[in-house]
């Protein structure tokens, strides 16, 4: 579970409708409407990604007064349908997907059973990618594609389908390179 205690609050005065907040906002809490941005609070996960990129410095990050957690309780999910879904996508349900969160894929895996669809709907849940927003990207996409959803990048999109797993390696490379085990480990971790 993540407290959050801020959130970012717009000035419609200097606000110059670029977008660059709306395409940024990992929960997707951010949306331009009629070159005005509006910041959902209650999606709001005071990353300061639009504070740091806003070019007119129309953001601000704005003391809660109403006390705010966000997460999934991974034990309120049928416990086999998460250990399934995190097996299928090739983690552990304990292995941290978001080091700057400290989500664990568990949790992440719950989120989904739960109905997110998209890598915004798992951050909204989880708090995942409010801090850098870059490693836990993959193993997000990872976990959806293994739960069966297929997704298209919203327009003007930050975040790419890489995977860096032992499971992306092509087996010719693992051929090649006997001495780093990638073929017994994939049998070691199916």
């Amino acid at each position: 579970m993540k407290e959050v205690r801020y959130y970012s609050q717009i000035d419609e005065d200097a606000c110059t409708g670029c977008k660059r907040c709306e395409v940024v906002c990992p929960p997707a809490a951010i949306s331009v409407v009629n070159k005005i941005a509006r910041v959902d609070k209650d999606r709001c996960l005071a990353c300061t990604k639009c504070w740091q990129l806003c070019p007119a410095g129309a953001v601000s990050i704005i003391p809660r007064t109403d006390e705010r957690m966000v997460g999934v309780d991974h034990d309120e999910v049928d416990q086999d349908a998460i250990e399934d879904l995190c097996r299928k996508a090739h983690f552990f349900p304990e292995q941290f997907i978001c080091a700057c969160t400290l989500t664990t894929a568990k949790e992440l895996a719950a989120a989904i059973l739960l109905g997110a669809e998209t890598p915004e709907d798992v951050t909204a849940m989880t708090g995942v990618r409010s801090g850098c927003a870059i490693y836990c990207m993959s193993p997000i996409i990872r976990m959806l594609k293994a739960y069966g959803i297929t997704m298209q990048p919203p327009v003007n999109h930050r975040w790419y389908d890489l995977s860096l797993s032992l499971w992306d390696v092509p087996d010719e490379v693992a051929e090649n390179y006997p001495g780093y085990y990638l073929k017994e480990d994939r049998r070691e971790f199916p």
